[in-house]
Parts: C-alpha cells; sequence; structure tokens
C-alpha cells in the first residue's frame, strides 16, 4: 500500500513525505503478514532452487527472510513437488505461496497441503470452471488466491482481439476471473497483471486501480531482465505506480539472486519514503576537486553497510562543496579532503581521521547511534 504512516515492522521506520496511505483496498491476511487495506507496501521475492530440494529451499528462505523479505512464493511445477512443498511450509519462518500453472489439481492440493496463498494463471489454469474447485479447497483452508495474468499466457481466445490494447486484454482477463470469484462468494483474492514493457505495465495497473478498487494489487514488471536493467525497469515503472497509490505488494523480477530482489524492493520504497529497513547511503558524484578515492570509499561504506539491519542515513561526500552542508541530514556522514576525513552527525563535526580509518570511524559512529 503506497504511502504508509504507521504500522511499521521490526526494524524499519515508515516515512510519510506527501504520499498517504490508500485505505480503498481490502486486506486480506498471507499467513500473518496483513496486505492491502492500509498496511505497509509487502516485499515479495521467489525461491528458485529445485522444487523438489527442502533444505535448499528453505536455506533460501532464512537468507531472504534475513534481507527482509516478508511473503515468499515456491513453484511447484508438477505433482511430485507437493510433498517437498509441504515440507517447506512447516519449516519456513515466512509464508509460502504456491506457484501453479497447467494443473488446477495441484493448487488444490497445496492449498490443503499449507500453502499461506495460492497463485494461479487465468491463462493455462484451464479455464473459468476449472477454477471451481480450486476457489472451494482455498475457502476451506482460509487462504487468499492471487489471480496473475501475464502477458505471454493471456486466453488466446482474449489474446487474439485486435480491438484492444495490451494493458485493456491484461485488465479485461483480471477483471473477468475477480468477478467470477466474487460471484462465488470469494473475496480474499489479489491481482497481478504483468509485462516486460514498463508502459503497457503502468497503464495495465492503472487500469485496474480503476475497475477494481477494492482488490489488492501485487505490482511488478516481469521478465524485466538481469539485475543492471531489471532494476531501472522496475524502479522506473513501479515507482511511478508507487507514487500514485497503486500497488500493495511488490516483487521486483530478477535473472539474479533473489536476496537482490529483496534488496532492490527496499531501497526502492526507501526512495519514495514509504518503508525503510537498511541503510542509506549519500555519496556524491566524483570531481576534479575530489583528492581521496572516494568511489572506493563509497564502496566499502556499502559493502560494510549491507549488514545493518537499521534505515540510518549515511553520507560520504568527496570535497567541502560537498560537504556537511550538502548531507546536514546525514545521522553520519563524512566530508573528504587531502588524504583525510572530517566524520559529521546532522551537520556536526564529530572528528577527523585519515583516509585509511574513514570506513572504521564512520562505522564505529553507526554502532554508537
Amino acid at each position: 500500500m503506497a504511502g504508509q504512516t504507521d504500522g511499521a515492522r521490526p526494524g524499519e521506520s515508515i516515512g510519510g513525505a506527501g504520499l498517504g496511505p490508500n485505505q480503498r483496498t481490502r486486506q486480506v491476511m498471507v499467513g500473518d503478514v496483513p496486505l492491502g487495506g492500509g498496511a505497509p507496501v509487502v516485499v515479495q521475492s521467489m525461491l528458485n532452487a529445485p522444487a523438489r530440494d527442502v533444505e535448499a529451499n528453505l536455506a533460501q528462505i532464512e537468507a531472504l527472510a534475513q534481507a527482509g523479505c516478508e511473503v515468499v512464493r515456491m513453484a511447484i511445477p508438477n505433482r511430485d513437488c507437493l510433498d517437498a512443498f509441504q515440507a517447506v511450509c512447516a519449516a519456513s519462518p515466512l509464508p509460502v505461496v504456491a506457484d501453479i500453472h497447467f494443473d488446477a489439481h495441484i493448487a488444490i492440493e497445496a492449498a490443503r497441503r499449507g500453502a499461506a496463498k495460492l497463485r494461479i494463471n487465468p491463462g493455462n489454469i484451464g479455464g473459468l470452471e476449472a477454477t471451481e474447485a480450486v476457489i472451494e479447497a482455498a475457502r476451506e483452508a482460509g487462504i487468499p488466491i492471487r489471480i496473475g495474468v501475464n502477458a505471454g499466457s493471456l486466453d488466446k481466445a482474449l489474446a487474439a482481439r485486435e480491438d484492444l490494447t495490451l494493458p485493456e486484454k491484461l485488465a479485461a482477463s483480471a477483471v473477468e476471473y475477480v468477478r467470477f470469484f466474487e460471484d462465488r462468494g470469494f473475496h480474499d483474492v489479489v491481482v497481478s497483471a504483468k509485462a516486460h514493457d514498463v508502459q503497457a505495465t503502468i497503464a495495465t495497473y492503472r487500469l485496474l486501480s480503476e475497475a477494481l478498487p477494492e482488490v489488492p494489487l501485487h505490482i511488478g514488471v516481469t521478465e524485466a531482465g538481469t539485475a543492471f536493467q531489471g532494476i531501472i525497469k522496475s524502479a522506473c515503472g513501479l515507482g511511478v505506480l508507487l507514487e500514485q497509490g497503486i500497488g500493495d505488494t511488490l516483487r521486483i523480477s530478477l535473472t539474479d539472486d533473489p536476496v537482490t530482489e529483496v534488496r532492490a524492493c527496499w531501497t526502492l520504497l526507501a526512495a519514495l519514503d514509504l518503508r525503510r529497513r537498511s541503510p542509506e547511503l549519500i555519496s556524491c558524484p566524483t570531481c576534479g576537486r575530489c583528492q581521496v578515492d572516494l568511489i572506493g570509499l563509497a564502496s566499502a561504506v556499502e559493502e560494510r553497510l549491507a549488514d545493518v539491519a537499521s534505515p540510518v542515513k549515511v553520507a560520504v561526500m568527496g570535497c567541502v562543496v560537498n560537504g556537511p552542508g550538502e548531507a546536514a541530514d546525514a545521522d553520519i556522514g563524512v566530508a573528504c579532503g587531502a588524504g583525510t576525513g572530517v566524520v559529521f552527525s546532522h551537520g556536526k563535526i564529530v572528528r577527523k581521521v585519515d583516509e585509511s580509518e574513514i570506513v572504521d570511524a564512520l562505522m564505529e559512529e553507526i554502532e554508537q547511534l
């Protein structure tokens, strides 16, 4: 949910620089995690360990939890993987969402075996009729269903229509399924409608937020690419949506380590001043005035901050031009001179150290906060 002003979870702070919480969406529970209805935007990722390897999946879940992931999704590619899925659910510290394609029976079994939520794809699950038993299984288990529409797997009849744009097709598919679920008295629904194109993604979610204002939305740019390109594409598309109050949960989908996805999600939320869990590094661009290895310093500080689970602001500034004044709001910072650094806190000088001592000095001051 965009614009949180309260409801921070342990180890984080909530910002509120003008973005107000969107209270319109209905709240659903994914395990013990509230989603929608004014709750903080939920950070998700997806496991990529072999589906039958219980220990590998649990190890990945632990790493994701340490990084700040709140809900994790696990693919169940075939029925032979259901036992492993059940074991993972039983031992996981995070709610586990069952990701199902092609086989409605797997969704039904996943609901019975501990899934905190089901994710099904209208384009390949077998049509509206095939979801009847899935709805009943989710109702009996007391869990929500995410209706996940993808541009590459739209229903064939809908995909063939030339009178609709891609965003209109995606939105129409999602709306049709939501209404089908609601007609059967099932309202614990979350919707996603993803494309790899940023503009199509933005347009689709804008349509969905208008057509389904009460339904929580899971936002993301699918198949966004490797880390560099994928993070930029996701930040563009999801940043626009979150700023407009659209989105109750997100995943930044990358061809990379899922932990990178989680860190990117938190960095995006912090940049929008929606939620903060980890440090923010403020560092200036280098120029001819710089008399230290600023790139090396900033990289070293960033690496050391990766293990800090606190929303502290840390500044690494290359010279007096961009010194304490420019980063006066930083909790801790350094302004560098000729082989030296002046450490400051909220604009006030704390100590002066040699260049070789800057990183350690900053970390010492952070530990004392």
